[in-house]
Order: structure tokens, then sequence, then C-alpha cells
């Protein structure tokens, strides 16, 4: 089936109506494609456009602190919503969005960056603009988002800009990536017959497999598992983008294996799944979970991504020729055979009817598997410690919560979570920028506002972006905030020490308040005991419940997962590998 976005609407406008403009086109197709707010810093270049943005009435324009942010705000829209959208001015603040763009490349989500560009008159002419770095050629923009995303449409003449928009937003809805649209500054509000109708919908055709190739790998696949004695399935975060986690979760019901997800997967398979083993992480897997994998015959890898992070250093302990690797449209069993043209979601789900029920390497699990220890009980008025915490914010969770977990020690406490069913949870594994959960959380409670946001944040990371705490304020969003104080970088402590590890110590409470300055619902705590946690989670969910919530957690320097010790140990073994001899 076609996948249609939007009702067909058959009104015309009249050709010089103020309505029939660039302007007004584009914002009602980013209606059409479910973005009904968007994220904005305004600059001289795009200032026209803003106004028909503003003008539209199912749209929302969402100005934030800084274009970083702005960015982050559209990539945490897009992980709610399916597709997200900001608007910056040229060069000075497309480059400083960018980071954000090519964080929203390297998770695969469908962003649609616009930029005010100069006047259509100024591009082949000699002319030096402002804003950009002095040269007659100001195209450095455009050649910098070459890139980080997958379509750049460059309008500066309204009798193809209608093709080249609906071209960009179509591309990033297929390809599941950012395109970047520049629009003269001079021509959102110009009447033009292309824009004299109301935009049909989009029409996008679905990608299909190749059925001979489907038909082999699924032949090969089955073979290949069925000889297995206990044979395992592992999640990878590309089955998102595949739309393939629900075939996924077939296939796990009707072969019966044990169930793992890699750390960037974790939210894509339901954890109450009665095969779920948790997260495979190599070394810092949780219990009992890499013992299965590694051990297993044969296991089948569904859009993994193997980096320096996902596999601890390059030290997974698994072997190529006992592998199924399915990526969105590839095949590939053990050393060989390939099958291009494969769809993920056809192949699991043909799969699933292949295969042989054999719980056998879930039932090895079950048979080794012991509980977690619990975290020792602290004493009256002690120093709370990170797995406390965690285990506070574990009894907080249900499916009206999103947990947001910033780059650092929160990636491996918030991994140990149990999720409820229903409940979001989101991190930028492949990019790990640090900064980008604040945008992030700004951005999927727009997109989710039927969700309560839970975001982990370090000190060190909330550094860098902090300013859109006040954009959360402006829209009234209910997150709840935790921020580690440990005064540093911890991560990179653990990967290699040294004095730009310690940051100036800042009163973060105080600069909440000073953002909240009386305007908007906010609650800022200190908590530096256990009795304190308590009581500051109970006035968050009762009488702050519909407040910004904002808790700085104080917490000692070296207070660390165990999980990060090893992580951080490896990794940084393989990044300070010498050079190969020549």
């Amino acid at each position: 089936m076609d996948f249609m976005i939007g009702a067909i609407q058959n009104s015309t406008v009249p050709f010089n109506s103020p309505e029939s403009t660039l302007g007004r086109h584009l914002a009602r197709r980013l209606v059409q494609i479910g973005v009904t707010d968007v994220f904005s810093v305004p600059g001289d270049f795009n200032l026209t456009l803003l106004d028909h943005l503003v003008a539209e009435p199912e749209l929302n324009l969402i100005g934030c602190c800084n274009e970083l942010n702005a960015g982050y705000a559209a990539d945490g829209y897009a992980r709610a919503r399916g597709v997200g959208a900001c608007v910056v001015t040229f060069t000075v603040g497309g480059l400083s969005v960018i980071n954000a763009i090519a964080g929203a490349y390297s998770e695969n989500l469908p962003l649609i960056c616009i930029v005010g560009g100069p006047n259509s008159n100024d591009y082949g002419t000699n002319r030096i603009l402002h804003h950009t770095i002095g040269l007659h050629d100001f195209s450095q923009e455009l050649r910098c988002f070459q890139t980080v995303t997958c379509y750049q449409a460059v309008l500066n003449n309204l009798d193809d800009a209608h093709e080249l928009i609906d071209t960009a937003i179509s591309t990033s809805l297929k390809e599941s990536k950012p395109v970047y649209i520049s629009v003269g500054c001079n021509l959102p509000g110009i009447p033009h017959p292309t824009f004299s109708r109301e935009p049909v919908p989009f029409s996008l055709s679905p990608r299909l497999s190749n059925l001979m190739g489907l038909e082999a790998a699924v032949e090969a696949a089955a073979e290949f598992l069925n000889r297995a004695v206990k044979p395992v399935l592992v999640g990878g975060q590309n089955m998102q983008v595949a739309k393939a986690c629900d075939a996924f979760v077939e296939l796990a019901d009707s072969c019966g294996y044990a169930v793992a997800v890699m750390p960037a997967a974790k939210g894509l398979v339901p954890e109450h799944h009665p095969h779920f083993l948790g997260t495979y992480w190599g070394a810092v897997s949780t219990a009992f979970c890499a013992e299965i994998v590694e051990s297993a015959d044969a296991y089948l890898f569904a859009g993994p991504i193997f980096n320096d992070y996902s596999t601890v250093g390059y030290s997974l302990l698994l072997k190529k020729e006992k592998a199924i690797i399915v990526q969105p449209d590839r095949v590939t069993i053990g050393n060989g055979p390939a099958f291009g043209c494969v769809l993920m979601r056809d192949f699991l789900a043909s799969l699933a009817k292949r295969l042989k029920h054999n719980p056998t390497s879930y039932e090895n699990y079950h048979r080794i598997y012991a509980p977690d220890g619990q975290p020792l009980k602290c004493e009256p008025k002690e120093a709370l410690r990170v797995n406390v915490l965690f285990q506070h914010i574990q009894n907080m969770l249900s499916g009206e919560s999103a947990v947001i977990a910033e780059t650092g020690d929160s990636w491996f406490n918030c991994q140990k979570l149990k999720l409820p069913q229903g409940c979001g949870y989101e991190f930028q594994m492949q990019y790990g920028s640090i900064g980008w959960s604040v945008g992030a959380s700004l951005g999927y409670a727009q997109a989710a506002p039927d969700k309560r946001v839970i975001a982990c944040i370090g000190d060190g990371s909330f550094q860098v972006t902090a300013q859109d705490i006040s954009t959360m304020l402006r829209c009234g969003q209910r997150t709840i905030i935790f921020l580690m104080n440990n005064v540093g970088y911890r991560i990179g402590v653990e990967i290699h020490d040294g004095p730009y590890n310690v940051i100036k110590n800042w009163n973060y409470t105080g600069l909440v308040d000073a953002i909240h300055n009386g305007e908007g619902k906010c609650w800022t705590t200190k908590v530096y005991c256990e009795e304190e946690l308590v009581e500051a989670i109970e006035t968050a969910n009762g009488a702050k419940k519909d407040c910004l919530c904002f808790i700085e957690v104080i917490v000692h320097k070296d207070d660390t997962s165990k999980e990060l010790l090893e992580w951080g140990s490896r990794v940084s073994a393989a990044i300070s590998r010498p050079p190969n001899p020549r």
C-alpha cells in the first residue's frame, strides 16, 4: 500500500492571493507530514519566511535560544513524531545547527532543516554578503550540508521551488535522513501559479523486496538456524529505520530463541517479552546476557551497528561464521552468501514461518540466571549514591514516561532500567554529542505531550546547552530533569583522565531559577541524600506534577557505574592503539 500523508484537499487558492506563496506551501507541507511544531532562531535572512510559518494556524513556531538546540529539539521531535523541522538563518545559523543535523543523520532521523538564504538577485554576482566568510562565492554553507544531508535544495527561483520543496521533503521521509532547504529571503511572500492549489498529500510508494532474493535468503537462513543447537536473536538500532521492530518481535515469538538488544536499540523491543535477556554490550552487558549470546552456535543480528562504542573497543567475542547480519535491505549469512534488495521486515516476517521452535538458549539463560543484587541501603543522611538514585528512577517509570539519557554515565545507568510497556527511551549513541539531551528533551516533550519526559543529564553536558530550559518553560513542559553534579566529565575521566575533565561548578538550581524568573511553572531543588531524593520525587509527581522539575543531585566525583569503568578502559585501549608498523 502507498503511504498517504494527510487528507487530500481540493481547494484552489486564487493566483495573486496572499496565500498562493512559497511560504504558505512550505508551511502546509510541514503540517501534512505531521510537523505541528517548528524550532527556530530568527535572523535577517529568514524573517519573512517565519512570518508565513507563524500565519499557518496548524503550525506552532517555537523560538529557541540557539541554533544548536533548535537542531537537537528537531532531533528529539523526530524521535517521537517521526519527522522534525528547524529554521535558522544563513551561514551563521546554518553552521551552528549543522552539528545537530550531523547527529540526526547518524541516527537515521527524517529532519527538514530550512535556512533563510540570500536574496535571489545576489546569486551569480560578485557581491560580498554579511553572515558569510567574506568571499564572493557564498556556497560554503551548502557544501558543508552536502555531507550530512541526503538532499539539498537551494530555492532562488520560484519556477522550480515547488518541485524542489516536494522532492526534498519526500526524500527525507523515504531515506529517513535530514535534508537541507535554503529559501531566498525575498521569495516566501511572492505569489506564483505553482502554489495556487492546496498541496496534494504525498503518496510515497513503498520499497519492495526482490522476491527471488527474499526466498533464497530465507531458505539459506532457515537452514543455518535450524541446524543450530542454541541460536539467539539480537536487535540493533537499524530495525527502527527499516520499520522492522514488529517483524522482529513476531520472529522472536515464533522461534522461541533468547532475545537481546544492542545498547542503541533499547526501547525497540518490549522488555516484558518472555524471552528477553536485556542489553548485549560485550563486557558491560546485562548480567548473563553476554554469556548466552557469545556462547551461542548461531546468532541473528537485526540492524546492528558495530562501532568502537557498541563493541566496547572492538572486544566482542563474536565469530562472523556464526552470524546472520540483517541490515535494512541486505542479508549476509556467515562468511557468505549475501543477498541484496531484501528488506529487513519482509525477511524477518518470512523467516518466522520457516524456523523450528527452539528455546534452548533461553532455557540455558534461565538455568544460570540469578536476580540482580540491590544497592546497599543508605544510612540516614548518608551521601547519595548513583545506584540508589537510579533505583528510585526505576520506580518512577510507567507507560506514560519517556527516558532521555545524555552521553556519559547516564548511558550505562539508564541501560539498566527496565522499561514498562509503552515507556519511551532515547539516547544518541552513534554520534554521542554531549549536550544533546537538553534540546532533545525539549523536542520530544513537545511532540509527545501525553508522556512525561525524565531526562538524566550530567553537569558537563548540561553546561553546553543549558539555555533552552528557557524554551521548555515557555512551552509549559512538565519534564523532570535529574542533573548529576559530580563536577566533571566522568566519561572522559574513564577514557583518559586529565585536568581538562574537571569543570567549574555552577549553582545549577540557582541558574534555572534565574531562567525561570517568575514566568511559567518551574520547581527546583538540590538533593544530597536518599531522604531528600524521596521527598523530591514525591513533590515532582505530586504537588509539582504540572511543572518543569529540576532536581540537582549532588554525588561524589568518583561515583561511577561499574559498566563505565569497564567500558572506558576498553575504549581507551582501542583509541590509544599505536600506529601499525609500516
